[in-house]
């Protein structure tokens, strides 16, 4: 997900200062041990959108003793940048999977052991599945709706990934037969000069 588009839906509902802006969208995502973003980050990107012209600086605010704090609001070329981002499609990750790679270098290299490595990533799901199911149930459903729906997207990922390690297993023997696939390596530098015909 995209933290600058959630901070533009989030000032799209009203302004907010940083601190006000790191709270909600922890609400939105269910805590931080879901997704834990600095306030570093929160504020480098609103300066990023304050740039691009997608978020404007209000006054500063400060309520009795407190110090002020900068308010930023949505600008129309901001909604409009939120809006096309609700029209468009999100981009998956999937082909960019660390314990994939883990596993097919175990295979090609020899070094590691595969079945064992699937192993020990089926219980780290199994454990994380846990986790997650106790954290869910504990969401109340009358208020927390978002929290769980999160959750259950998040199981069912992991119960898709123990569903694909059962296929890779099944398969690992055909896997260690096949040839590594070797990359072809092109001569670098500039091509050489051919001399004209005279």
């Amino acid at each position: 997900m995209s933290v600058r588009h959630a901070l533009l839906g989030l000032l799209a509902q009203k302004p907010r200062h940083g601190y006000e802006l790191r709270v909600a969208f922890e609400a939105v995502v269910g805590g931080d041990e879901n997704w834990d973003v600095k306030p570093a980050q929160i504020y480098t990107t609103l300066d990023r959108l304050q740039e691009a012209g997608l978020v404007t600086r209000l006054s500063d605010l400060g309520q009795g003793d407190e110090p002020s704090r900068r308010v930023y609001a949505l600008t129309r070329p901001g909604r409009e940048n939120l809006h096309a981002w609700f029209a468009a499609a999100v981009e998956t990750q999937h082909q960019r999977d660390e314990f994939f790679v883990k596993l097919m270098v175990a295979l090609f290299s020899g070094e590691g052991n595969p079945e064992r490595i699937l192993q020990t990533q089926r219980n780290h799901i199994y454990q994380e599945m846990h986790s997650l199911t106790a954290l869910r149930d504990s969401y109340d459903l009358r208020q927390e709706l978002a929290q769980i729906l999160l959750m259950d997207k998040a199981i069912m990922h992991l119960e898709a990934d123990l569903r694909w390690m059962d296929i890779t297993e099944m398969r690992i023997e055909a896997i260690k037969g096949q040839a590594f696939p070797e990359p072809e390596i092109r001569p670098r530098g500039r091509p050489k000069k051919t001399q004209k015909a005279e």
